[in-house]
């Protein structure tokens, strides 16, 4: 997660939809973290787990156009470590590690408001200016493919 949003993220800025979507990605799973301090159910924490997993794959149509192929390849990586995570997770609270659970949710947390906060109103207009020339960028591309044919 730190290379895609410390890396790439801050390199091309975010659109409105992953500002809101990334958010969703990690409330999503928090879920199953949260869940394990208060309940006991395996087959809603797998539930859980799996809606999460299927969560985060939302935004790959607007990933396909706004990413390089560097990290598109790393969000495949984050494919896969996302039920691996869970699995720890259910380690964890199968072994009754609260406290390390806990760190986690502080953590997430964490990551949560600095995504909300960051994105939606501290980045704001250098997002809304990386987005607008990428914009008159794809413009012009389509403008010169037309005169060309």
């Amino acid at each position: 997660m730190f290379f895609d949003e410390f890396i790439y993220h801050h390199k091309r800025g975010l659109g409105k939809w992953e500002r809101i979507g990334h958010p969703v990605d990690t409330i999503f799973f928090l879920a199953p973290f949260l869940y394990t301090q208060f309940y006991h159910n395996v087959n809603t924490f797998i539930g859980l787990c799996i809606l999460s997993s299927l969560i985060v794959t939302k935004d790959e149509f607007v990933h396909s156009e706004e990413c390089d192929a560097k990290e598109q390849w790393l969000h495949s990586l984050l494919f896969v470590i996302h039920p691996l995570a869970f699995g720890g997770l259910w380690l964890a609270w199968q072994n009754s590690l609260n406290e390390l659970i806990q760190i986690q949710l502080g953590l997430i947390s964490l990551f949560l408001f600095y995504q909300v906060i960051y994105w939606n109103y501290i980045a704001d207009k250098k997002t809304l200016n990386i987005t607008k020339k990428k914009n008159n960028q794809k413009l012009s591309n389509n403008k010169t493919r037309e005169m060309a044919q």
